[in-house]
């Protein structure tokens, strides 16, 4: 007999098994339903640590920009205060030689040196006229889309280049129709005029303003809707084996749940082969299953953190991130992360030491002393044709902040951070989109399991924070009502609205 029943079980207490517990407490259904997740506190992949001198670093770049009403109900009923929230106008650039470029850089090249822009432009016309040319000829790979929409000098100066850098796999081996609102596509006749006239382009992109939590970082959002669900509902506990036949998950404890409906936000690779059948029948599903994972990529992610002492320096500003294609850091993208919100830092009061100066110099004196302090977040992408030394990372990161001027010799740091996520990214690969086809269908049609998430669906283009939570909503309503996915099956068209059809209230 099994320790306890309920009608539908959720693995995973990130944004996807959040949504989906705040989906099934809003129904009040009869049906009783429980959260199970491995880590104590809340928020998977959207966490944030605290270093032991108060220094928050999230796990990766998070911010809040949303398609979905019903997100944004929920994490306003969870932080409702005014200033639980700072709202900013993203300032970000893109690293080229010496000079900032303002994002989006394929429609900024008016800041390049003039040679470069017209590398950039020969190659802007060029790619307009193949289009004009074969109009019915589809792009199959990111590298034909980047040469057929923005050109060879761009890719080559930047497009190509940094993706390598983000993905760690090239171009040639990725999809183009997961990219959407995330690449802008140039308007040429602008482009030209800007050139000429040397003006930068205005912000474009659907995160061009953004929200950020005021305290706690993006964690803080997280643990906030986790304790709007009543905490018999969640339990702390890894999940063993699920048998989808018998519908039983054992935990590591011993304790087994028997469940109607399952709803797994776990990494569908690993999930896979936690999952027990018994017929011939359903170990040979199993066997296509777990052989179509096989066939998903996926890169790891290193978030590097560093405080410093002083005021913010007068060349960081009020950036928020940066972009770096070039070769001389390992990282991809820095945060300004002390931009986010003061309380990323300790109080201006709060003595610490120097434990070294950014040139790798012992400081005048080891002594605490006060700040204020700024903080940087950066991000490196593992992978295996972009492998990473994690015992010299750190340094390497630093010696890429002095190369870019994120950093000076001189600077001192008081505080260091280094966490390496597998599963960072998951990586729209040629024969994602099969693959996919031939594990969620099965997992859900032939097992009963609704596998969710930012891994758990594996798309990137629906891997957002409030892509993540609405996938766990819109779980839970196919798993109860049988209603349409929409985030997951129609994912251009969410992100092409503001979609209000659903509201937590």
């Amino acid at each position: 007999m099994p320790d306890r029943h309920v009608q539908v079980l959720v693995i995973g207490t990130g944004p996807t098994g959040l949504g989906a517990a705040t989906r099934l407490e809003q129904l009040q259904l009869p049906q009783s339903y429980l959260v199970v997740g491995q880590e104590d506190v809340a928020g998977g992949l959207a966490g944030t640590d605290e270093t032991s001198e108060g220094f928050l670093f999230d796990y990766g770049g998070h911010v809040i920009f949303s398609h979905y009403a019903y997100f944004d109900d929920t994490i306003n009923k969870a932080l409702p205060k005014e200033d639980d929230w700072y709202e900013h106008q993203r300032v970000s650039y893109i690293r080229s030689g010496s000079a900032w470029v303002p994002y989006p850089y394929q429609n900024n090249i008016s800041q390049l040196p003039q040679s470069e822009q017209l590398v950039a432009l020969d190659g802007l016309l060029e790619a307009a006229e193949l289009r004009a040319a074969t109009p019915t000829v589809k792009p199959v790979t990111f590298e034909q889309w980047i040469d057929r929409n923005l050109g060879k000098g761009i890719g080559e100066m930047f497009m190509h280049p940094y993706n390598f850098k983000v993905w760690g796999v090239r171009t040639s081996e990725m999809q183009c129709k997961w990219l959407g609102e995330r690449v802008a596509a140039p308007n040429l006749k602008v482009v030209i005029k800007n050139a000429i006239t040397r003006t930068p382009a205005g912000n474009w992109g659907p995160n061009a303003t953004f929200r950020f939590p005021a305290r706690g970082g993006t964690g803080g959002i997280w643990k906030a809707v986790a304790e709007m669900i009543p905490r018999e509902k969640i339990q702390v506990g890894r999940v063993v084996s699920v048998d989808p036949v018998h519908k039983l998950a054992k935990m590591g404890n011993g304790e087994t749940i028997a469940y109607d409906k399952l709803v797994s936000t776990m990494n569908v690779d690993h999930f896979v082969d936690i999952v027990q059948v018994s017929s011939e029948a359903d170990k040979e599903k199993l066997r296509m299953v777990k052989q179509a994972t096989q066939e998903l990529v996926y890169s790891n992610t290193i978030v590097i953190g560093l405080g410093m002492r002083g005021q913010r320096p007068e060349r960081i500003g009020d950036k928020c991130w940066l972009y770096f294609p070039e070769d001389n850091t390992p990282f991809y993208r820095a945060t300004i992360f002390s931009n986010y919100s003061p309380h990323n830092c300790p109080a201006q009061d709060k003595v610490l030491p120097t434990l070294r100066l950014a040139n790798g110099s012992a400081p005048a004196s080891t002594e605490p002393s006060s700040g204020p302090y700024w903080s940087l977040m950066l991000e490196v992408c593992q992978s295996a044709q972009r492998p990473q030394n994690m015992d010299t990372i750190l340094e390497e990161t630093i010696l890429g902040a002095l190369a870019t001027d994120l950093l000076r010799p001189g600077d001192e740091i008081v505080s260091t951070y280094v966490r390496r996520f597998e599963h960072g990214y998951p990586t729209p690969s040629l024969g994602r989109d099969a693959a996919l086809g031939r594990i969620l269908p099965v997992l859900k049609d032939d097992f009963d399991i609704w596998s969710r998430g930012r891994f758990g669906s594996w798309k990137y283009e629906a891997g957002n924070q409030d892509h993540s939570f609405m996938l766990g909503v819109e779980a839970v309503d196919s798993a109860v009502f049988g209603t349409p996915e929409m985030t997951l099956n129609e994912t251009d068209w969410v992100n092409g609205r503001r979609n209000v059809e659903r509201r937590l209230q």
